[in-house]
């Protein structure tokens, strides 16, 4: 069921949807950074025996940040790359 013979120049000519990468990160970095924040604050407020317990709360903190981290550097990325030129058939 294949379309075409594959060439083997598939990856130096492969399309990325970067337009949609930069959406996606563009509005996920707030929310995890939001997100980030408040279960940081949360687990600052929680107390022994409350559940979610803060170690929980923490870890769920510092896995937010590091989404919103992952979403900053790919809204670097993409962005350099529309700037250069290589995305703009995209």
């Amino acid at each position: 069921m294949h379309d075409a013979p594959r060439s083997g120049t598939e990856p130096r000519h492969a399309r990325s949807p970067l337009r949609l990468r930069r959406l996606l990160s563009g509005v996920f970095l707030p929310v995890f950074v939001l997100a980030a924040a408040l279960f940081a604050y949360w687990a600052t407020r929680s107390g022994p025996g409350d559940s979610p317990g803060g170690t929980v709360l923490a870890t769920l903190a510092g896995v937010c940040a590091a989404l919103a981290l992952i979403a900053a550097v790919d809204l670097l990325v993409v962005g350099r790359r529309l700037h250069s030129g290589r995305g703009r058939t995209v």
